[in-house]
């Protein structure tokens, strides 16, 4: 028993070098689990071919009710963050910057477009209070939600260099508050106007020739005929009603999270919320140029809600006779009056 006793000592070290042998060569020719962190040498990868050996979400344990956090790496989530990062960040700069440099040669070559015939003595009314209610609200909210929208995607590149990070900060604060709650008068907005304009929008024969013509807007003196609303402007309407309630909705989606869908398809609405966005803010820069400086008494439909005689003959020729057969304006000729050529 003494014997065995002494040996004790010798027989546990020759245990541990046995098994030291046997599992050591194996751990040895184990692989490395790939890191997140780009190294180099045989048994280290990069963070694409992590994302590549992963094929799926990684999950975790949570003890909350909501197992949704329990997210730990989605794979997809990099390819969402390079297309918003990259792509789509390119092109939205692309666009903005290609139609205000658009409108600039345009206003350069073409001028403002004048009344051929001049300003009258006579005023007719084009649009009422409900009317101009309806196109405010929605151009108001429209355009703060274009700005705190725009901030997102370039606020960091272009005001955190002129405000300071604390600034910045600040001003991004405010600007979700107002993005968020400046949606809903916005959706007000476009239901009124698609209650109260939806008929004199629908596209007809009318607005062939007019296309055809550009709308006149290359050609001084020739106007084609239109009803209350050109095919331009039947164009913007569709382009206000239909493509921002998919960015409203899709906003939605976003400002209450995982209700309706889950990371995926948050990713999804994000990427439309973006992209149609940037399409309604290039349309309505170009709205906005039509309605003020581009043409001579176009804001006074929007402003007063008058127009004058001679504008509304060149530019809405069908819908002023409409008006005058109605009595709201007196059937003559203002002085000066030249009927567009055939």
């Amino acid at each position: 028993m003494s014997n065995i006793i002494g040996r004790a000592p010798r027989l546990v070290a020759l245990v541990f070098t046995l098994l030291a042998l046997t599992f050591g060569g194996a751990l040895a020719q184990t692989p490395v689990p790939p890191g997140p962190n780009a190294l180099t040498g045989p048994n280290i990868t990069n963070e694409q071919l992590l994302f590549q050996q992963l094929q799926g979400d990684v999950h975790g344990r949570v003890s909350i009710p909501d197992q949704r956090s329990a997210t730990l790496i989605q794979p997809e989530g990099q390819e969402w963050r390079e297309f918003r990062n990259g792509t789509l960040k390119t092109v939205s700069a692309a666009s903005l910057i290609g139609i205000v440099a658009a409108l600039l040669i345009f206003y350069a070559t073409r001028g403002k477009i004048r009344i051929d015939a001049g300003p009258s003595r006579q005023r007719v009314q084009r649009f009422n209070g409900v009317e101009r209610f309806a196109h405010w609200i929605t151009a108001i909210s429209f355009m703060v939600l274009a700005l705190t929208g725009l901030n997102l995607v370039f606020g960091r590149t272009l005001l955190i260099p002129l405000l300071g990070p604390e600034a910045f900060t600040t001003l991004s604060g405010y600007g979700k508050l107002a993005h968020n709650y400046l949606s809903f008068p916005f959706v007000l907005g476009i239901a009124l106007m698609l209650l109260i304009w939806v008929r004199h929008n629908i596209p007809d024969k009318t607005d062939i020739a007019w296309v055809k013509a550009a709308g006149g807007l290359f050609s001084k003196g020739r106007h084609p005929a239109a009803k209350k609303f050109n095919a331009g402007q039947k164009l913007i309407f569709w382009m206000v009603v239909a493509g921002g309630a998919v960015v409203a909705a899709s906003g939605y989606v976003l400002l209450f999270p995982f209700y309706l869908t889950d990371v995926g398809g948050m990713q999804l609405a994000q990427l439309v919320h973006a992209a149609l966005s940037v399409l309604l803010i290039v349309g309505i820069i170009g709205h906005i140029y039509i309605g003020s400086v581009g043409m001579e008494g176009a804001f006074d439909a929007m402003g007063s809600g008058q127009v004058d005689v001679n504008w509304a003959r060149e530019h809405h020729s069908l819908w002023l006779e409409e008006e005058m057969r109605k009595g709201k304006v007196a059937q003559v000729k203002p002085v000066g009056f030249r009927a567009p050529a055939e």
